[in-house]
Formats: structure tokens, C-alpha cells, sequence
């Protein structure tokens, strides 16, 4: 089916940049109508102060063959995110996906800094943006998503179960939140499923983001001169990819068996035979145990 998700309709929280406009676009791609939130917008920016907005990702959304609805929305406000819903019900009286992606945290952790020496108030603000986001969003969100047997929920985060359980993940605060979200993921299934719906905790691998192509000072069609700083980022992906997956997920009727589960756009890639936009099939996460992590030169062979 070319729009398997025409007459879908989604909410994809946190779709300002970064894997949250990867998946609206696919979804919009597949035929969904998709509502995408975030703070900044063409009027105003967010303490992020990047030029990406809303609106931006909403027309890309239309552009890929959906329909794109951006809504300015701080997630850490109940009464907004309540807004938000609101008009979805009222305009569409449905809400078959709710993606919570919202995140806001890379200038608030320090890198491989003890929880002593961390600042504290920017700890704190984190676990805010990445954890009572999600919650607060669910709360309003999931009622009428649950109105239609077969809604799903798709919780946004770094890592898959098996890799950060038994790893370290950069900061106590950040290690906090991505595991959080995993297992907020997981307790969603345990509510969810019995009501007919899925909720599922999902990684994207090294996201080639706005934010990663900047710091390493390339764009999408040069991104390979930053092999020369860091060989192993020759594993990562385009936010197009986690989008696929999470489109996949939406369009099968049997989604139901990744239930509470944690899953990887490299591992759903393998299930649904999708590639990124390049053609290519990474494969991070395997590839980071095997390979990186492993201590081995980089070598994507047999991971892409």
C-alpha cells in the first residue's frame, strides 16, 4: 500500500528537529495526519536557539504526502499539552499514534561528570524534559487514543533495554533519563495492552540529528568527511530511519506482539525490510557492542 496510514491520525510530540521530524515526515509519507508539537516556532525560538521549527516540520510532513499540523506546545505545561489534545479531538476525534519524543537536554548534561560535580539545577531540568514530559503527555494523550481499539504509543529514547542495562550511559542524569523513559515504556504496555492498544520503547542508532552534523561541522551530503574525527560514525542513520520504523509499527495489525518491549530502528529494519534513505540497513547497536565497544577499527561491513 502506498499511504497505508491514510485516515491516521498522529501526535508526534517533540517534532521540532532530530528523530521527532524524522518520524512525522515518514508518518506523514505513509498518508497519516500528523500533529506535530514543540516550542519553537517561526515566531518564536525555545531556549534551544536553532532555526528549526514546527512549522517547518509540518510542511515537510504535507510535502511527503501527509497532512501536517503544527501546534506550539511546552510539554512540562499540563494545560497546554491538555490544549493540544483537545483540538485534536475536536478536528479529528481520533488519536491513533502518540509519539513522545520530546527530550530538550543535550546542553544540560556533562559528559562523564560524577552526580556531585554535576550542576545540579541543569540535572534537574533534564529529568524534567525527558521524564515528566512523556508522563504529563500520556496522561492527557491516552484517553483518546484509547477511544479506537489498535492506538499505539511510542516512547522516544537512547538505547535499547539489553545495551543500557549493563552499560554506563555519559551521566547519572542522562543515564537516568533514557533508562526511565525504556521502562515507562514498558509499564505503558502493562496498562495499554489490555486495552487494546501497544506502547513501545524505541531507539534510533547515531543519529546524523541537526545538532550531531553542526557539531561535527558537515551537512547530510558531506557527513562522511567526519569519518576522518570519528570512524565509527560511519554506522549512523538519517532521522529517516527511526521514522520508518516507527511508520512500520503504525501500519501493522499485529503490533501488538512488541508489546512493552525496547526495540531498535536497526532491529525493525531487519523485521519490516526497510532501508534509510540512502538504501543502506545500519545496524548501530549490534555494531556498537561488536565493534566499537569492542575496542575494533571501524568496519560497517555486515552492519549496513
Amino acid at each position: 500500500m502506498t499511504h497505508p496510514l491514510k485516515g491516521k491520525v498522529a501526535l508526534v510530540a517533540g517534532a521540532t528537529r532530530g528523530a521527532g521530524r524524522g518520524i512525522a515526515v515518514e508518518l506523514g509519507a505513509a498518508g497519516a495526519t500528523v500533529y506535530v508539537t514543540g516550542r519553537t516556532t517561526r515566531a518564536r525560538r525555545s531556549e534551544y536557539d536553532r532555526p528549526e521549527t514546527i512549522e517547518d516540520t509540518a510542511d515537510l510532513v504535507t510535502e511527503a504526502g501527509g497532512q501536517g499540523i503544527a501546534v506550539p506546545a511546552d510539554h512540562l505545561d499540563p494545560a497546554q499539552v491538555r490544549a493540544v489534545v483537545e483540538r485534536i479531538a475536536a478536528e479529528q476525534d481520533r488519536l491513533d499514534v502518540l509519539v513522545n519524543d520530546i527530550w530538550g537536554g543535550e546542553h544540560l548534561f556533562e559528559w562523564d561528570t560524577p552526580l556531585w560535580e554535576h550542576d545540579l539545577d541543569n540535572g534537574l531540568r533534564l529529568l524534567r524534559l525527558a521524564v515528566e514530559t512523556h508522563a504529563i503527555t500520556s496522561h492527557h494523550a491516552l484517553p483518546l487514543l484509547l477511544r479506537r481499539p489498535g492506538g499505539l504509543v511510542v516512547e522516544m529514547t537512547d538505547g535499547t533495554a539489553e545495551y543500557n542495562r549493563d552499560r554506563y550511559r555519559n551521566s547519572f542524569f542522562y543515564d537516568l533519563a533514557k533508562t526511565s523513559v525504556l521502562r515507562m515504556a514498558f509499564a505503558l504496555g502493562q496498562e495499554l495492552g489490555p486495552r487494546g492498544a501497544t506502547a513501545v520503547a524505541l531507539t534510533p542508532g547515531w543519529m546524523r540529528s541537526e545538532l550531531m552534523l553542526d557539531h561535527f561541522g558537515v551537512g547530510e551530503d558531506t557527513w562522511r568527511d567526519a569519518l576522518a574525527q570519528v570512524p565509527h560514525f560511519a554506522i549512523s542513520e538519517t532521522p529517516r530511519y527511526v521514522g520508518r520504523a516507527v511508520a512500520a509499527l503504525a501500519a501493522d495489525p499485529d503490533v501488538a506482539r512488541f508489546n512493552g518491549q525496547s526495540l531498535s530502528s536497526g532491529g525493525l529494519a531487519r523485521e519490516y525490510g526497510f532501508t534509510d534513505v540512502d538504501g543502506s540497513r545500519p545496524d548501530a547497536w549490534r555494531y556498537l557492542v561488536e565493534v566499537q565497544d569492542a575496542g575494533k577499527p571501524a568496519d560497517t561491513t555486515g552492519y549496513r
